[in-house]
């Protein structure tokens, strides 16, 4: 995976002393190369000590951003000293990414002319000019920090996830594998509200699967590497060979499809057909396409699959969609998260057990169903999110919880964990009050800040907050 790269600013003040933006090249370049990403700097010969401080001299650094177009995720604002707002705002009106203001603190002893900073106070007209402009900015606190800080690589990791949602967010295209399920209106979902976001829905019948399906050759090398994939990938030791056989094939076939039409993630129509034509339910092609990073939602929840690509994007992780589905005894901020089988291997406590789907073998007979991949969450902190469109606008909620190693009995069918989220209860009035479906996203660890950040700051999502 190709390396986030940030493209490093410094600004400047002329009669502070140069040294301290020298200094500031070295240390900040040296933290983003040391926290695992590029660093993207200006010839120190291209301005006065290769930062920016006048009008012209910001128009040459939006010329160097120019000349590296594509090439960096984010901007950082680096201030050694009180910089200059003017110069500032024409080197990064037209920048398109996220940029991450940092300003020097002044020390204790060093206070004198030839020493302070005074970048506390230029940060305010730093921002302050942005704001004028309209031009989106991150900040952290504290006010001041030294790059050389861990705070500081906290808060450069939490930009980097920012960066990665905006950026990722942005041209995404989503495909719809089938109609929505006449019975669930709870997945219902407003294209055009997506599109004013940038993105774009594309929608296939399922007979253009089924199709494709059918056209699969199983002595072809895809074939034989998907059958070998899906074979190591969780254990079918239970499933017929014909059944293993449509598997692999629509597996095939969902694959084309998503690299046929550039597809960044999907949604499928999961029921009743497929287990009518084919014998399966595609419960682990859908955890194997979380696995590889390409968001997969069952049920046709579009609007889910689009929350599940924003919360892999800020952990770095897979994510998963996934019922809120059951009590927990009388624990009021404990409660069972399920879903029939689509979760990634990698967020499983061990490998899973392919089974025969228990409601459609009810409703249709034994045998239809093969898919539900059996097996239980493993243990983690996790950020839960969801979507919907309302009146035209994309509308999210975000909190942040943990899946505990709280058992659930052996008769419970599919794959589950035991979410504890504090203040659950006010949680779940809120969400159901305010029209949100069943399903919710998950995803591991605490990524709430980067979501709220990057879907306010940048994006233009509107969140609904949950009450503590």
């Amino acid at each position: 995976m190709k390396k986030q790269t940030f493209a490093l600013y410094f600004g400047n003040r002329g009669f502070f002393p140069g040294e301290l933006v020298a200094d500031a090249r070295d240390q900040l370049t040296r933290t983003v190369v040391q926290q695992g990403f590029e660093a993207l700097v200006m010839d120190e010969n291209a301005t006065r000590y290769g930062a920016v401080e006048t009008p012209e001299e910001g128009r040459a650094f939006a010329r160097f951003l120019n000349d590296h177009h594509g090439e960096y995720d984010g901007v950082i604002l680096s201030l050694p000293n009180f910089g200059d707002e003017t110069g500032a705002v024409e080197a990064l009106k037209n920048c398109g990414v996220p940029i991450l203001i940092q300003a020097y603190p002044d020390v204790i002893g060093a206070m004198d002319f030839s020493q302070r900073r005074d970048a506390f106070c230029g940060k305010f007209s730093i921002m302050d000019v942005f704001y004028q402009y309209g031009l989106p900015f991150t900040v952290y606190p504290a006010h001041v920090i030294d790059p050389g800080t861990e705070e500081f690589t906290r808060q450069l990791q939490d930009f980097a996830g920012v960066c990665r949602v905006v950026n990722g967010m942005k041209d995404l295209t989503v495909g719809a594998i089938g109609a929505r399920t006449t019975a669930f209106k709870t997945v219902r979902y407003d294209e055009l509200a997506l599109q004013r976001k940038g993105i774009t829905t594309e929608t296939y019948d399922l007979s253009e699967l089924f199709q494709r399906v059918r056209a699969v050759d199983t002595a072809a090398s895809q074939y034989k590497a998907k059958f070998q994939l899906l074979q190591n990938y969780t254990d079918f030791g239970r499933v017929p060979a014909e059944n293993f056989e449509n598997y692999c094939r629509t597996a095939c076939a969902v694959d084309d499809m998503i690299s046929e039409y550039g597809l960044d993630a999907i949604a499928i129509r999961c029921w009743i057909e497929m287990e009518k034509e084919l014998g399966i339910a595609p419960c682990v092609i859908l955890g194997e396409l979380n696995d590889r990073m390409i968001p997969a939602a069952c049920e046709l929840d579009v609007a889910n699959a689009v929350s599940m690509r924003a919360l892999s994007l800020a952990s770095g992780n897979p994510a998963s969609v996934l019922d809120w589905n059951n009590n927990y005894g009388d624990d009021p901020d404990r409660c069972i998260l399920f879903h029939c089988g689509p979760v990634p291997q990698s967020l499983m406590t061990g490998k899973g057990a392919v089974t025969d789907h228990p409601m459609f073998a009810k409703d249709l007979g034994p045998g239809c169903g093969w898919g539900p991949n059996e097996g239980r969450i493993a243990p983690t902190e996790m950020t839960f999110c969801s979507m919907k469109t309302d009146e035209g606008k994309m509308v999210f909620y975000l909190g942040e919880g943990e899946i505990t190693n709280d058992p659930i009995e052996q008769g419970f069918f599919g794959c589950g964990g035991v979410a504890r989220i504090a203040g659950l209860q006010n949680k779940l009035l809120t969400i159901g009050k305010n029209g949100f479906r069943h399903h919710v996203g998950i995803t591991p660890g605490r990524t709430m800040n980067i979501l709220r950040e990057a879907f306010t700051t940048y994006l233009g999502y509107d969140i609904l907050d949950l009450p503590e």
